[in-house]
């Protein structure tokens, strides 16, 4: 019985030992798989590791800055500060040279005299068992002077934590175009939250990537507290800051247009207005304004939207500028044709009427632009052209698409229009939708001699720390749309809808003696929101540019349910231009008056008195030739900055239809070719030399019926 009992005995003993072997089997396996995997149940070992026992901290790259065209700052970085205070003995190795706070009574003290805290407060804050301790809300956000005054305590253990914070200097200033950026929280490729500045609206939204730099981080051991053990070493990588934005715009030119609307709501209220300035040129943008606005600081807007990129509205007549154009540039426009307004019916009975329903009786599409008739343009469309032809050229101009101008968000209107009364209406710019920028981009193609220009707002992009300039904003030329010819004929019906009066045209309230404005005023119902027919409110607009013989500003105005008339649209428009004209010296270069040359620098005189002009080329030896018994200048031969000779005649066409034949016997065959430019009138010559015979006897009226016949001769 004892050898059975044995036997069990060295069996249970034999298993306990294979359990145990194959126990520790297991055990060196999985010590391998730790040892020889970097994944394990899929976890990363070495970073989970790491992570126990070195930190990683983030350093804030510097987000760039952004600037006007002349370098002035229009967003930047600020660093606040926030107070902290290490409590902890392990900070401090050389007693000679304290790292945490030694006597807290007396840093409370002390911190209690610069802060708006109580010294029990500061006390009680320090006292807490903790390696570091802040003091709350206001001991944060401090600004640099701040700082620098509590540092000169020089107390032991306090320290800062900085933080970056975008601040706009000018607050409500071209706060749509700038837009805003503000703290969101991120994560770092280990997994840690910290915070950065992030775009969220205008060129701080757009250039995003292109301001916000590169972080670097600070790699050190850490406590169990996650604090650094002293005497460790650490490993930092710099933080690379942004890029700076310069913009195109003009700061001076902004703050002349955002005067004028301030002055201008004084008078009225408005439900929106969008103003937008440009370089005629080049297609830059010089200013853009809004209202409502917001402060950037304060984030307090109601719309998230910029007006003049991103809301599409029915611009209303000054559509017809392009509507011309494109009976124009098909080759079916005469504008001395005349029709008659007042009403329009349309194939299928409907009748669409002018602003002024009686109408202004028979007249000529010139007329009808000045006017600003709907029949003088259903008229067009209904003769002439039609849906295909009118889609084609407003979609060369640009309208239905975006521009492409560095901004988000922006709008493509809508010019979709088939049925005959959608066509009618879309010749003057009702149930059709466009933008600010997309008109600006249009005018581009008047200003700029028949080539369309592509709109820009971003002047270069620089890196902040080498200067070097990464990208270069230029003028871009995208096609001709419009021939010379076509480009003059709109410029002078522009000109005749300023230099008329209350009976021949509707802007004829912003005219200024000597400053050569030309534009298209245009008046637009307001859609109904459900998609079916119109409210009470309007749209008023304004499309035009300056000087008009050579435009250097283009201006584009819509604003939404003014009140009080045009008065207060009239005081906005001129004191822009006036403050604009004056800054950039347009209207301030002096012709060559030096009555000892031979040869003469003509000036500009439109829009100017004829009889001061007269007489201020008389005095200099230059003689004139006024067209017309009207008061103002509206048209000159030469034009501004040719040079001629004294013997040369300068031709100035007047605001009159009453134009009579000056005798021109004696005319240089130059001289004839100048007058012949301003009075557009069929002629045929004989000869060569000077001007010796003429079939129409001077100071007889003109008429388009006439022909002209001159006889010249070498011999006078």
């Amino acid at each position: 019985m004892k050898e059975k009992n044995e036997l069990r005995n060295i069996k249970f003993s034999k298993i306990y030992i294979f359990f145990a072997f194959l126990i520790f089997c297991i055990i060196i396996c999985r010590v391998g798989i730790l040892s020889l995997s970097d994944i394990v149940e899929g976890v990363d070992i070495q970073k989970l590791a790491s992570s126990r026992t070195t930190r990683k901290e983030v350093l804030e790259s510097k987000r760039g800055t952004i600037y006007d065209v002349k370098g002035n700052i229009l967003a930047q970085n600020v660093s606040s500060y926030t107070l902290i205070a290490y409590l902890s003995p392990t900070r401090t190795t050389d007693e000679n040279n304290p790292q945490h706070v030694v006597d807290i009574e007396k840093t409370a003290e002390n911190l209690s005299t610069v802060l708006d805290i109580s010294k029990e407060q500061l006390i009680n804050y320090m006292s807490k068992d903790a390696y570091q301790v802040e003091f709350g809300s206001k001991a944060k956000n401090l600004s640099e002077l701040k700082k620098d005054e509590i540092l000169a305590l020089d107390l032991p253990g306090i320290d800062f934590i900085e933080t970056q914070q975008r601040y706009y200097p000018y607050g409500n200033f071209l706060s749509y175009t700038i837009g805003y950026a503000k703290k969101k929280d991120a994560t770092n490729e280990d997994g840690e939250t910290y915070q950065e500045l992030v775009g969220e609206m205008g060129i701080e939204s757009y250039c995003n990537d292109k301001l916000t730099g590169e972080n670097g981080y600070t790699l050190y051991q850490k406590d169990l507290t996650g604090y650094k053990i002293a005497g460790t070493s650490e490993v930092t990588v710099e933080a690379v800051d942004g890029n700076d934005v310069y913009l195109t715009i003009d700061s001076n030119i902004q703050l002349f247009v955002e005067q004028a609307i301030a002055k201008m709501l004084e008078d009225c209220t408005v439900d929106w207005l969008g103003i937008m300035l440009a370089d005629a040129k080049t297609g830059a943008i010089l200013a853009s304004a809004t209202y409502p606005s917001f402060d950037p600081n304060k984030k307090d807007m109601v719309s998230y939207l910029d007006q003049n990129i991103s809301y599409a509205f029915e611009p209303g007549s000054t559509m017809k500028i392009f509507s011309y154009m494109a009976a124009m540039e098909n080759g079916v426009y005469n504008g001395d044709e005349t029709y008659l307004s007042g009403i329009f019916t349309a194939q299928d009975g409907t009748q669409i009427g002018d602003w002024d329903r009686n109408g202004w009786g028979q007249i000529t599409y010139d007329q009808g632009f000045a006017l600003s008739s709907n029949v003088a343009i259903m008229n067009l469309i209904d003769k002439y052209m039609d849906a295909d032809m009118l889609k084609a050229y407003y979609k060369r101009l640009g309208f239905g698409s975006k521009t492409g101008i560095e901004l988000p968000n922006e709008s493509s209107g809508k010019i979709d229009f088939k049925y005959e009364t959608e066509i009618l209406n879309a010749g003057f710019g009702q149930g059709i939708t466009t933008t600010s920028i997309q008109n600006i981009k249009a005018l581009t193609a008047i200003s700029n001699n028949g080539v369309l220009l592509k709109p820009y707002i971003i002047d270069k992009i620089v890196d902040s720390d080498t200067e070097e300039v990464l990208y270069q904003g230029e003028k871009t030329e995208i096609e001709r749309v419009a021939s010379q010819k076509t480009v003059e004929k709109i410029k002078q019906l522009m000109r005749n809808v300023i230099n008329g009066n209350s009976s021949t045209s509707t802007g004829y309230y912003y005219y200024m003696e000597g400053y050569d404005f030309i534009a298209k005023t245009g008046t637009a119902q307001v859609a109904n929101e459900n998609g079916t027919g119109y409210t009470d409110g309007i749209v008023r607009g304004l499309a035009g540019m300056f000087p008009g013989d050579d435009p250097e500003v283009i201006i584009y105005l819509a604003i939404k349910n003014p009140t009080n008339g045009t008065k207060p649209t009239k005081q906005l428009v001129q004191e822009i231009i006036k403050n604009v004209s004056k800054y950039l010296e347009i209207y301030e270069e002096e012709e060559n008056t030096s009555t000892k040359l031979e040869t003469f620098e003509v000036g500009s005189y439109l829009n100017k008195d004829k009889n001061s002009v007269i007489s201020k080329l008389n005095s200099y030896g230059v003689e004139v030739v006024a067209l017309g018994d009207g008061n103002i200048i509206v048209e000159q031969y030469p034009q501004k900055g040719s040079i001629i000779d004294k013997t040369d005649k300068v031709f100035l066409l007047t605001n009159s239809t009453n134009i009579l034949m000056p005798n021109i016997i004696g005319y240089s065959a130059k001289d004839f070719y100048s007058l012949m430019f301003l009075m557009d009138i069929p002629y045929e010559i004989d000869g060569i030399g000077y001007v010796i015979s003429q079939s129409i006897p001077a100071n007889t009226i003109i008429d388009d019926k006439m022909t002209l016949k001159v006889g010249f001769s070498v011999i006078y």
